[in-house]
């Protein structure tokens, strides 16, 4: 029986990459009946990855007028639809908001594009790296020298996959009042956008400024980064609050240094980092892990994703799971006292049976 805060969801997600999948995942983690549906035969980049988890997966020409008669009577049951195309690519296949909206008022179509739904760019192929460029985030993130792609986490999945989950939840409630049902067009630009909104309020205000490696959060300041350790891994420091720092400054046998007294001093800024790095550099990332375990010093070693499952935190809370063949996955996420989510593998149906069951249900 499914679980979690979302069961009797009922979400049709149309085959794609990227956002579209790993909002479906999310949506099925926490108890909805996720229904992927695609192309019969066709290569699918995640299946049988963890962006298919917990779905039931059905086979449809869309190009074939018999199969999409038979998806427009599975969305007549549906609660919401997830779709990753282009703009227009619907429209043409007889399965845009108009068509689908008619038949069943309620449904909320939740349309996950890079650049949205309209716009100059709207029509053009883009990836993470191009919607994260041109809203301020990616100049942001990395070395001095050059901007570094933070994966696809920013974009595609913070920007897009989160805020598309958000509006589609809160679209659903809203059907739930009034009975009507409507378009949620989450592109990846403005969620990025949207994420980026307490760096725009500290530019506007004059405490950002354009360059890398030279702000608060960005890398700029001593105790708010990486480093090198002498086993060549990495640390991470973050202590912001006066008094984080000044357990830092203790442990590090730097309490009584002047030096550090001036921790935001524009002129100490290149000395005190200069400083910090000879400092990691005497010992390993295990060392400096023991040395700070259970402190306020607001640190953790920098762990590659084979080591990160065996984490002692991580692993009392059960925050990966196994996978297949020695692997690991995420746990869902978030947590829900009363109605906890599941991993739930793939499995395979005919659209058929599912709406069959969804008109029964």
């Amino acid at each position: 029986m499914t679980t979690g805060p979302l069961a009797g969801l009922r979400i049709a997600e149309f085959a794609g990459i990227g956002p579209g999948p790993f909002a479906g995942m999310l949506l099925a983690d926490m108890g909805a009946e996720v229904v992927r549906i695609q192309r019969p035969g066709g290569a699918d980049p995640y299946a049988p990855g963890l962006a298919t988890r917990g779905r039931t997966v059905v086979e449809a020409d869309l190009k074939d007028p018999a199969a999409r008669e038979r998806v427009l009577a599975l969305l007549d049951g549906a609660d919401a639809l997830i779709e990753g195309f282009r703009p227009g690519v619907m429209e043409r296949l007889g399965l845009g908001p108009d068509a689908v909206l008619a038949r069943n008022p309620r449904l909320v179509y939740g349309r996950m594009t890079g650049w949205g739904q309209d716009g100059p760019l709207a029509a053009t192929a883009g990836h993470d790296i191009s919607y994260i460029a041109v809203t301020g985030a990616l100049a942001a993130i990395g070395e001095p020298a050059r901007p570094v792609p933070p994966l696809n986490l920013v974009g595609d999945y913070g920007g897009g996959s989160l805020y598309l989950v958000a509006g589609l939840l809160a679209g659903i409630l809203s059907a739930r009042t009034t009975g009507r049902g409507q378009v949620v067009d989450a592109a990846i630009c403005d969620g990025t956008a949207s994420q980026m909104a307490m760096f725009c309020d500290m530019a506007s205000r004059g405490t950002w400024r354009d360059g890398r490696g030279s702000n608060l959060l960005d890398g700029g300041k001593p105790y708010y980064r990486t480093y090198a350790c002498r086993d060549g891994e990495h640390v991470a420091i973050g202590p912001l609050e006066p008094q984080f720092y000044a357990e830092f400054l203790r442990l590090t046998g730097l309490a009584d240094d002047p030096d550090f007294a001036r921790r935001d001093d524009p002129a100490m800024q290149e000395r005190l980092h200069a400083r910090l790095e000879a400092l990691f550099l005497t010992r390993s990332r295990d060392e400096w892990d023991r040395l700070f375990e259970g402190s306020d010093v607001c640190f953790a070693p920098v762990l590659s994703l084979s080591e990160a499952p065996h984490h002692p935190h991580l692993k009392a809370r059960g925050t990966y799971v196994a996978a297949g063949e020695g692997g690991w996955q995420p746990a869902p996420a978030p947590r829900f006292s009363a109605t906890p989510g599941a991993v739930r593998a793939p499995r395979a149906a005919t659209i058929e049976a599912v709406a069959a069951a969804w008109r029964s249900g």
